[in-house]
């Protein structure tokens, strides 16, 4: 019997392979939008989660509305850009869980748009240290708080931009090449504690598309890219970080998932 094998105990059969009873999940960027949806999908099926976002009001927000709904939530100020602070998180995180985090999701990110030639080293560095120093920093300090049972995980938040390249963002282009980049190295390496690492690339109506929905012409071109012509809200994408975080996706890691009505394809 393998190392690997040996440790993993083997999940619940049936429908309740997707639920999240007795685990605890940490979503970044969970304040609004796709992160506070996932943060909801996760306590709906059974997570205790820390949510978190640089706007503690907006992770109190959300937490209270899940807490109100009967689930298990409590909020954080995170700045993921800050090393001590992505600890911190992680603790809190893992109090929830009797010292374990079964679940990170790497959801926090900004945009700061302009053309290349126009695109200064403040704002190219911010993107990238938002979303890439900020997977690194809270992947890092979860390291020891991920268990090795098989209920590990760590989901990342892509793009399409990371994937086929973006007009007008091109730091935000690198920095969602370079998730997928990480994603599958830590796949690679974590496998060994049975700790799965995927990546989702997701498209919806968030306030970071906002400039673009509202704008009549871009607004047209983007919905000429994606098949089923329409922007998705953010629960229809939440469903996927659970599928991710869950028993029924055990055995997959290092793939990247878009789910934007297949605008890449």
């Amino acid at each position: 019997m393998s190392e690997n094998t040996s440790k993993q105990t083997h999940g619940p059969k049936g429908p309740d392979v997707f639920r999240l009873d007795g685990r605890t999940a940490l979503v970044t960027g969970a304040g609004g939008g796709v992160g506070a949806a996932v943060a909801e999908a996760f306590a709906a099926s059974g997570a205790a989660v820390l949510v978190t976002d640089i706007n503690k009001d907006a992770a109190a927000t959300v937490a209270a509305r899940i807490t109100e709904a009967g689930g298990t939530a409590e909020p954080f100020a995170l700045d993921v850009c800050d090393g001590d602070n992505a600890r911190d998180a992680v603790a809190a995180a893992a109090a929830l869980g009797n010292g374990t985090l079964n679940i990170l999701v790497n959801n926090a990110g900004v945009i700061a748009p302009a053309m290349f030639p126009k695109m200064d080293e403040d704002r190219f560095r911010k993107v990238l240290d938002t979303h890439l120093m900020g997977s690194y920093h809270c992947s890092h300090a979860a390291l020891d708080a991920l268990p090795e049972d098989g209920t590990g995980r760590i989901i990342n938040v892509t793009s399409a931009a990371g994937l086929t390249g973006t007009i007008g963002q091109a730091n935000y282009g690198a920095a969602k090449a370079a998730i997928v980049g990480l994603t599958k190295s830590l796949a690679r390496e974590l496998a060994r504690q049975s700790v799965t690492v995927n990546a989702v690339a997701p498209l919806a109506a968030t306030a970071m598309t906002e400039n673009i929905r509202n704008n009549e012409k871009l607004a047209a071109k983007t919905l000429a890219r994606i098949p089923l012509g329409r922007w998705a809200y953010p629960d229809e994408i939440a469903p996927t970080f659970v599928f991710l975080a869950s028993d029924a996706a055990g055995y997959i890691t290092g793939q990247i998932l878009p789910v934007d009505g297949g605008t890449v394809i």
